[in-house]
């Protein structure tokens, strides 16, 4: 069976600074018409940051719509669709922790909402850190913390740790380093 659905004609609702809200009249696989809104959005690129102690280190950040402080690895958008997600990566965690990697290892594409976004997540973990000082944006406002892996892990299956992102990544450390393979 078919599931494809095929666009007919695009609305856009909304442009902004980040964001664009369409809303879609498309084609179902049964041939009837429906609408889809979703937000266009340029991607983002995570990094999970390993000292040579096992720890990874997070950034505590206020995020406005959940109207609180949240753990997270270090992350942001592209800065266009066209940036190389490495080196994306790399200038998050420069800005953020004033952190240099030697080494990089690919975890991956994350869809953190695919219901209503095409928001595509690259994943990478970060070893060989070396440190010096952090340049966040002027609109960013974090505070650096550390954990051992294991704990983390733990924080993530308490339901400590919220993020999806931060979440999908840690895991995939964890069983990559449980397997010998980081």
């Amino acid at each position: 069976m078919n599931l494809d659905e095929k666009k007919v004609k695009s609305n856009l609702l909304y442009d902004g600074r980040i964001i664009k809200l369409y809303n879609d009249q498309i084609l179902l696989p049964n041939e009837k018409t429906a609408f889809r809104e979703y937000v266009k959005h340029p991607g983002g690129v995570c990094v999970v940051p390993i000292t040579e102690e096992n720890e990874i280190l997070l950034v505590r950040q206020y995020r406005y719509p959940y109207s609180k402080q949240v753990v997270e690895i270090p992350a942001g958008k592209r800065d266009s669709a066209f940036e190389d997600t490495l080196e994306g990566g790399k200038r998050e965690l420069k800005e953020e922790l004033g952190v240099e990697a030697k080494n990089f290892v690919f975890l991956g594409e994350f869809y953190p909402t695919p219901g209503y976004t095409d928001e595509v997540i690259y994943m990478y973990a970060a070893t060989g850190l070396s440190f010096s000082e952090s340049s966040p944006d002027e609109d960013e406002f974090v505070k650096a913390e550390k954990y051992p892996l294991d704990i983390l892990v733990q924080m993530i299956m308490s339901g400590q740790i919220k993020d999806g992102k931060t979440q999908a990544a840690v895991l995939k450390v964890k069983y990559l380093k449980d397997k010998g393979l980081l």
